[in-house]
């Protein structure tokens, strides 16, 4: 069992490295295309990559146990589940791309990650506590964010305010799985709420951008990347690990790709980052890691 958790932690990390690098070909994409021609063709690529993924899984599950058939109602709550969670997607990832123009990929990778605190307070609406170390760690993430984002003009980044608006829809969107991945087929709902994001994302293209086949294909690595590696790959790694780690715990290691996009960027795109902004990043990191340090010392006991 110890055996599966390490070797489940292992992919959990190797996803996080996906999606942190990511942030480097969302920026390098937008060279050649605009944000929403980026992220139509990329999810509605990460839509036709599960498609067999599906099929694997689904052929698996028949072989193990005797079929069992999707009741209208199943259908139903699939086809809502997606179109929900797609919608936010969309919006969300359009947020980011726009952000992205505007500031530094590490400091998006920081600001994005800035969800795992958001969830918890948007579940007040939904009249769940929220623990006295989560709001403890709301006024350390604002401070990083005030150091990250906040100028000696005292005016915020425009990029900075747009991948916080994208955390929040981002949280929405976490929110939207919790409810629907044990009702449905998570890798289902992926599927479709990939097509969904694609088709949104796809009517401000030709409205506002207009894309040219020459930009798309010289956008054709990062596109690939995103579309089949950060979507496709990571997200099934994800759904195959998270079965052998407490959640948790996954969490944890998953939002190290706020720090692998910080590497990222300094590496291939040889971002820097002030001292005043590292500071930042250190503290949102830090309020991230201590969100969750007293649940894990909790989960840690019944693993």
């Amino acid at each position: 069992m110890k055996q599966k958790q390490v070797s489940s932690s292992f992919l959990l990390a190797l996803a996080a490295l996906i999606w942190g690098t990511a942030f480097v070909a969302q920026s390098v994409g937008m060279d050649f295309v605009g944000p929403f021609t980026f992220n139509s063709v990329r999810f509605i690529l990460g839509g036709i990559v599960l498609i067999p993924v599906i099929y694997l899984f689904h052929r698996k599950d028949s072989s193990n146990r005797e079929k069992e058939k999707e009741t209208p109602k199943d259908k139903k709550t699939l086809l809502v589940g997606g179109i929900c969670c797609g919608c936010v997607l969309a919006v969300g990832s359009s947020l980011q791309q726009f952000g992205i123009l505007h500031t530094s990929v590490g400091k998006a990778g920081f600001i994005t990650a800035l969800y795992i605190i958001i969830v918890p307070i948007l579940g007040l609406f939904l009249k769940k506590k929220v623990r006295f170390m989560v709001w403890v760690s709301v006024m350390i993430a604002t401070i990083g964010m005030y150091l990250i984002s906040i100028t000696e003009g005292f005016t915020i980044g425009i990029g900075d305010l747009f991948v916080f608006l994208c955390a929040i829809a981002f949280s929405v969107h976490i929110l939207f799985i919790d409810y629907f991945s044990p009702l449905i087929d998570g890798i289902k709902l992926s599927c479709i709420q990939f097509f969904v994001a694609g088709i949104l994302c796809g009517l401000p293209m030709i409205i506002f951008e207009k894309p040219q086949i020459s930009g798309i294909l010289s956008a054709a690595v990062p596109i690939l990347y995103t579309g089949i590696v950060s979507s496709g790959v990571a997200y099934t790694l994800q759904i195959v690990a998270q079965k052998n780690v407490n959640h948790v715990v996954a969490s944890l290691i998953m939002s190290m790709e706020s720090v692998f996009a910080a590497l990222s960027g300094w590496i291939i795109l040889g971002e820097s980052l002030s001292s005043r902004e590292l500071t930042g990043c250190v503290l949102v990191f830090a309020a991230i890691i201590l969100a969750q340090v007293p649940v894990f010392k909790k989960a840690a006991v019944g693993v």
